[in-house]
């Protein structure tokens, strides 16, 4: 449904990603994870096409994209970010808004402002945003970020239910007990390349040695491992 191939992106004359071939398809939740500076930010970016390097604009009828720390006018209420991501249909809104607030657990704040509402409740009227726009496509950027546990795992089922549904989702995740949780697929970018691709328990151990991380011991559980 999305992906760039032999991509190569310099960004202030620092090589960021080498020659990353990347596809997410229907159906698929795929995480993104890897060391801060890994090159997973501008991975997203490129298939969301806001970088000079990517190959091209997605419909943003089809593909949502939520940066990392997206922000919207103070003033707004939490319906009026929301129904932002009517735009791309002239606003029209037939009961999408609403529902994209009720799914992302918000819907009671609707007309809260955007500033008088904590940070995770922000980020999941975000991501409501996102999903009243009906894509097919999500391309979200530690979309957890701000979260309480329980609303974690309540984002990451949502987000399964949309892939199972037929949708593809790419998140950058640095809780890795979510990705193995939910996920999957996880791909692992370190130096701005791809070092492993495949079910989460498949690639654990080469995870675990990114993050320079003992997986023969304690963090067993935590990557699924046997």
């Amino acid at each position: 449904m999305i992906g760039v191939s032999g991509l190569s992106v310099s960004l202030g004359g620092r090589r960021v990603l080498r020659d990353v071939s990347f596809a997410a398809g229907a159906g698929e939740l795929v995480a993104l994870v890897g060391p801060n500076g890994a090159g997973k930010t501008t991975l997203l970016r490129a298939l969301a096409g806001v970088l000079p390097e990517a190959p091209g604009r997605p419909d943003p009828r089809r593909v949502a994209y939520l940066p990392q720390g997206a922000s919207c006018a103070w003033g707004l209420t939490v319906r009026q970010v929301a129904a932002l991501g009517r735009l791309p249909f002239g606003g029209r809104d037939d009961g999408q808004v609403e529902a994209a607030l009720d799914r992302c657990g918000v819907l009671a704040l609707a007309e809260r402002r955007i500033d008088q509402v904590s940070g995770g409740q922000a980020r999941r009227a975000m991501l409501a945003r996102a999903l009243a726009g009906e894509p097919r496509v999500l391309l979200l950027d530690e979309p957890v970020a701000d979260l309480d546990p329980p609303a974690c795992h309540a984002v990451m089922g949502l987000l399964r239910e949309f892939a199972a549904s037929g949708g593809a989702v790419v998140a950058v995740l640095h809780a890795l007990e979510l990705a193995v949780a939910y996920a999957g697929r996880m791909v692992v970018l370190a130096e701005g390349a791809v070092v492993a691709d495949g079910a989460p328990t498949v690639v654990g151990p080469k995870t675990a040695a990114v993050f320079g991380m003992n997986w023969r011991a304690e963090h067993v559980p935590l990557l699924g491992l046997p």
